[in-house]
């Protein structure tokens, strides 16, 4: 993302399709003066005016809504305006033209946010958090990325970094006089700080798990024989018929993949071929793809045909599943009929009628608590920021195995500083700068 950060910049940033309002954003120092070239109203700071929006020669464009929010207050940090349109492309079009020959360029991907970043308006996390929350499948994610966009994982992680830089002066003096014996009492109290530090980057750590789930989805396997209903039950998670279904057995020979919300959680779910013995090589292939579907699963759904009495296959999948060290949940399908299998723990449900689907909605919701994510609570979602915060704790932890105030403890300490520094975008290199900012959508 090469640019100059010093011109204007304009885009519309509620995205390019027909709707009922538009929203152009003109960022930088000629913001305010061509809002007063094209509008027919002068703009008072934070007020919202009504009026008529020209193009350079004078011709009416659209009855329009403008605001102005100047420098520093701004999400950019600059001087902003917003002109609302009616969302027709042919007026958004014109008056983006008109923004254009007054003096803005075309705004990059991710340019207002990179220079609310750079301009002290947000750090890397709620930089990061922007893009997730425009993102964000379901409502636990969006609450989760507004959660970190309003600071409260940046809060924790800048209260460590502080603790460690006050800690780093003490480290630097019993460094430079090694001849010069620390006290005990004064060394106890640097190992309590770094342990401290460590056990609260731990405990942000520890949300990763549940924070990438929210985030990008758990992956779900349907697993089981042929023609158990595995087709029909993805069919009737998602709504539609995603996957072809047929009486006869060994239909699905390649994994069919589709996303669904069920309880709240966001499932990547994956129907695999049937799980027996054949001699057809496409078939065998299909097999081969669902064993290895499971060791990237975070959730099995077992798929039995209660109506029916189980087989040596059912039993083959059960071991597989139950051996797996997956979340497994035991579905015994086809309700609608008479049942003959009772399996412990199973939940019955029928994929033809949809009976039982908001029981195992409610069991998905249960074991990945999705109803408690909470805004004043951040879990941690990120890959880059999960990695930083790691190697964090791995450098912490050896610093805090001492005996006394060592030059090698004090480079793991300053690493572990850095890293968190590197987290919140207070060191940051350009070529990551440009990896986070290349997600986010032209407008934003």
């Amino acid at each position: 993302m090469n640019a100059d950060f010093t011109d204007t910049i304009a885009a519309v940033s509620s995205g390019n399709v027909r709707a009922g309002v538009a929203v152009l954003r003109i960022s930088g120092a000629a913001a305010k003066p061509i809002a007063d070239t094209l509008f027919s109203v002068s703009l008072k700071p934070r007020t919202a005016a009504y009026g008529k929006l020209y193009n350079a020669a004078g011709s009416l464009i659209d009855n329009a809504l403008a605001l102005y929010f100047p420098a520093p207050n701004s999400y950019t940090g600059e001087d902003v305006t917003e002109i609302h349109t009616h969302g027709s492309p042919a007026v958004v079009a014109a008056a983006l033209r008109a923004i254009f020959q007054s003096g803005a360029r075309q705004a990059l991907a991710g340019e207002f946010t990179k220079r609310a970043f750079l301009n002290g308006k947000l750090d890397m996390i709620q930089a990061e958090a922007v893009a997730d929350l425009i993102d964000a499948e379901t409502e636990q994610a969006a609450v989760n990325a507004a959660s970190q966009l309003s600071g409260s994982m940046s809060a924790e992680l800048t209260a460590v970094y502080d603790d460690i830089t006050d800690l780093l002066a003490e480290f630097y003096a019993a460094v430079d006089y090694p001849d010069e014996d620390i006290e005990q009492d004064k060394l106890n109290d640097i190992i309590g700080i770094i342990r401290r530090a460590r056990e609260r980057l731990s405990a942000v750590l520890a949300t990763f798990e549940r924070g990438r789930i929210v985030k990008n989805g758990a992956a779900a396997v349907l697993l089981g024989k042929p023609n158990v209903g595995k087709s029909s039950l993805l069919n009737a998670i998602v709504g539609y018929d995603r996957a072809i279904v047929a009486d006869a057995p060994g239909t699905t020979r390649d994994a069919v993949e589709e996303r669904a919300i069920l309880g709240g959680v966001l499932l990547r779910l994956l129907d695999t071929a049937g799980l027996h013995e054949t001699n057809d090589e496409i078939e065998m292939l299909g097999v081969a793809r669902s064993t290895r579907a499971i060791a990237d699963a975070d959730l099995i759904f077992v798929v039995l045909d209660g109506s029916n009495a189980l087989t040596a296959e059912d039993d083959y999948v059960l071991s597989l599943a139950d051996s797996s060290g997956k979340t497994v949940i035991k579905l015994t399908n086809k309700s609608d009929l008479p049942q003959v299998v009772s399996v412990q723990d199973a939940l019955p449900i029928s994929a033809k009628t949809t009976e039982g689907l908001a029981a195992l909605a409610e069991r998905v919701r249960e074991l990945f608590r999705a109803g408690d994510v909470s805004e004043k609570v951040s879990l941690l979602s990120n890959e880059r920021q999960y990695d930083l915060v790691r190697r964090a704790v791995e450098s912490l932890d050896s610093a805090a195995d001492i005996t006394t105030a060592s030059a090698e403890a004090l480079d793991d300490t300053e690493f572990a500083l850095n890293c968190l520094a590197q987290t919140l975008g207070r060191k940051v290199t350009d070529d990551v700068t440009e990896r986070v900012f290349s997600r986010f959508c032209v407008g934003k």
